[in-house]
């Protein structure tokens, strides 16, 4: 079988519908301009959640002088869509508690990002992946890393600054890369971690280590995880995943020449059991195994792979079974 570099450009939760409009970060009225057109949206964030109506998330062109809300521009929509004109501006309000409750009091229509993004299409997809990563970065920067004392934001909040220090910050986002490993018989090798519920499995993955490439991660994490070395890692696609910072680098990775896939032995602390599973075993078990979230690119990539035979998709099989 034969996987295709970049066959998984078009990922949910992979931003493409926002022009974050980085020229106008540096405008020092910009909030003011901001505020001042109609047309401007706002993206309410209260406490890492936001509300939704029906399969869009909630907009509003409420007034953005929030008092200690902190205000992050994302930037312009590029096309039409049924709610929202193309260049529609929306700004990001992380609201306190007061905020919040005034725009919607019922608690329970706030939603969290992982169960809004199977029913948002785009840009609110975009949109919100970009509101959760600025959202945790600033919840988490309040304090300088070289003094300790408070920052605060500025070019449109993409940045912080210490007051005292005048150290500037930037959001940061960590790499990791998570794996598709297969075997020369062409299985699928899948993991279950310590701290999911029974039946549950993913792909391997973790963090891209200081100093290291990330083909030399791919090599070094399945061996930490799995006991097995492997070769050949081929770069398939990116996902941004802000929980609470990371991007999700998907590769595939073949068992090295002398290794026995029979020899897989989960290291015990992260990961409690390893499966080898062929297209025709993971279908099998599609409607009992706990796979990934079709949002998730650990999903998509087992979907690339288990689609090489033409056969059914996890939730086709998963139907049949039942």
């Amino acid at each position: 079988m034969s996987l295709i570099p970049g066959a998984l450009a078009n990922l949910p939760l992979a931003p493409s519908a926002v022009d974050r409009d980085a020229d106008a970060r540096e405008l020092s009225e910009i909030f003011t301009d901001l505020a001042a057109d109609p047309a401007t949206r706002t993206l309410v964030l209260w406490r890492g959640r936001l509300v939704l109506d029906g399969d869009a998330v909630r907009l509003s062109s409420a007034d953005i002088a929030t008092g200690q809300s902190t205000l992050v521009y994302l930037g312009r929509t590029i096309a039409d869509s049924p709610s929202l004109s193309a260049g529609t501006r929306v700004v990001l309000v992380i609201a306190t508690d007061d905020v919040a409750l005034a725009i919607e009091p019922d608690e329970e229509k706030w939603v969290s990002f992982r169960s809004a993004a199977p029913l948002v299409g785009e840009p609110y997809s975009s949109l919100m992946i970009e509101a959760a990563a600025l959202s945790n970065w600033h919840l988490s920067s309040a304090f300088c890393p070289r003094c300790g004392s408070a920052t605060e934001p500025e070019s449109a909040g993409w940045a912080r600054r210490c007051v005292a220090c005048n150290n500037q910050i930037f959001p940061r986002t960590d790499p990791a890369v998570i794996v598709l490993v297969l075997d020369d018989d062409d299985r699928l090798l899948l993991g279950s971690n310590i701290l999911w519920p029974e039946g549950r499995y993913s792909l391997l993955a973790g963090f891209v280590e200081a100093g290291e490439s990330l083909e030399q991660a791919v090599v070094r994490e399945i061996f930490e995880e799995a006991g097995v070395r492997v070769d050949s890692p081929q770069y398939l696609g990116s996902q941004a995943w802000p929980f609470p910072r990371s991007i999700m680098l998907g590769f595939s990775a073949r068992v090295a020449p002398g290794q026995n896939p029979a020899g897989i032995e989960p290291d015990g602390l992260e990961i409690v059991d390893l499966r080898w599973l062929s297209r025709a075993e993971l279908r099998a078990e599609a409607g009992t195994l706990l796979l990934p979230g079709s949002t998730s690119i650990a999903r998509a990539l087992i979907e690339h792979w288990l689609a090489a035979d033409g056969g059914p998709s996890l939730d086709e099989a998963a139907k049949s079974a039942r």
